[in-house]
């Protein structure tokens, strides 16, 4: 034992390269070596959890609608040829959804004597859609022989938050959030005596002008009937001065969110202007309510499903411009649109305030979120 304890330690030659042995050979560097999840599948992830618990068993069929394809309208441009892109239209089997509801509404006295349903009475506008279940596409707009593009194509239900304005002739209108101009456009088109479109950033507001000039006589953009600027919403400088305001705020952008990756607001880089949404949605309503004036009235609309963006942006809205401004203001009544466009779009039946069209595979529109308001002074 002493002597195996004293003897010399012998290392015995190996030949060829020494292998040494460790217990990790290497260490997974998580940020690099696993790619990070699409700005689309986190949408997916973050709306199942909230909208599961905000529909139940609604928001199943809601989703598949979601993560289809969008159907779209076909808004007639009344400032370009109508006749021979009617007829063309109605080839394609599509029909003119508007013209329907009111054709729905003559046997319905009750309806008509509702304040939207009279909007839709004497709205100039004419959408052309395809029927429930029909997943066809329009094909893109032609120019008409005065070099003006035909017709715009838009989410028929974006022109919901356009009839319940019910703009007429002398008013003054402002388009808070503008662009890309879809919206802006219809609001031409019903005939406002002046109209102020606005979009915070240059880029969407050289968009907008893009959309008007392909879309309105040079005669119909002038100073005196349309001014486009880029000015901050939350921070309007005009107080009670228009008769109607469309708050059109930036939201979640559901659909997109979960179909797109370009300019995705589930980026991991884009977290705190997301959470900051509601505020900033809040910020935008209260610079409306301030601008209308008296008597007026806003329309505040969104393309998502969440309550908090929708009817909790509307009741902190309401309810720091009587504390803060001493501007009072009372939501208005809009279901007898569910009525109204029943045949159209899907609607959602436990909506606080407002009403929300649903995404719904046989009629694949919105989401689409609007809420009416009307200054008291």
């Amino acid at each position: 034992m002493a002597a195996s304890m004293g003897a010399t330690l012998i290392l015995r030659r190996v030949r060829g390269p020494v292998r040494i042995f460790c217990r990790y050979r290497y260490k997974k560097k998580w940020a690099t070596s696993f790619a990070a999840a699409s700005c689309p599948r986190l949408a997916l992830q973050y709306f199942d959890m909230n909208y599961s618990a905000q529909f139940g068993d609604v928001w199943p069929s809601v989703r598949i609608g979601l993560l289809s394809e969008q159907k779209y309208g076909a808004l007639l441009n009344n400032f370009s040829s109508v006749e021979t892109v009617t007829h063309a239209l109605r080839s394609l089997k599509a029909s003119d959804f508007l013209h329907e509801a009111r054709a729905a509404m003559t046997g319905s006295p009750g309806v008509m004597a509702v304040s939207p349903a009279e909007t839709l009475r004497t709205s100039n506008l004419t959408c052309y859609t395809f029927p429930r279940g029909d997943i066809s596409r329009f094909p893109p707009a032609r120019s008409s022989a005065l070099g003006l593009l035909e017709y715009y194509l838009l989410d028929a239900a974006s022109l919901l938050p356009v009839l319940a304005l019910n703009v007429q002739p002398e008013n003054r209108v402002l388009d808070l959030c503008a662009a890309p101009g879809g919206k802006t456009l219809a609001l031409l088109m019903e005939g406002c005596g002046y109209l102020a479109a606005n979009d915070p950033s240059i880029s969407r507001c050289n968009r907008l002008r893009r959309v008007l000039q392909s879309y309105v006589p040079r005669e119909q953009r002038t100073d005196s009937r349309v001014r486009v600027t880029s000015w901050s919403g939350t921070d309007w400088p005009e107080d009670a001065v228009y008769d109607r305001v469309l708050v059109d705020a930036p939201c979640t952008t559901d659909r997109h969110s979960l179909q797109e990756e370009e300019n995705n607001i589930f980026h991991r880089m884009r977290r705190k202007e997301r959470q900051m949404l509601p505020l900033l949605q809040t910020q935008l309503l209260l610079s409306g309510l301030r601008a209308v004036a008296p008597g007026g009235d806003v329309v505040y609309s969104t393309c998502t499903l969440s309550t908090l963006q929708n009817e909790c942006v509307v009741e902190r809205a309401v309810g720091l411009a009587a504390a803060e401004y001493g501007v009072h203001a009372e939501v208005q009544d809009l279901r007898c649109l569910q009525e109204i466009f029943r045949k159209t779009f899907s609607f959602h039946l436990d909506c606080r305030l407002g009403e929300l069209v649903l995404p719904h595979l046989t009629a694949n529109y919105g989401p689409l979120y609007l809420c009416k308001l009307r200054r008291l002074r």
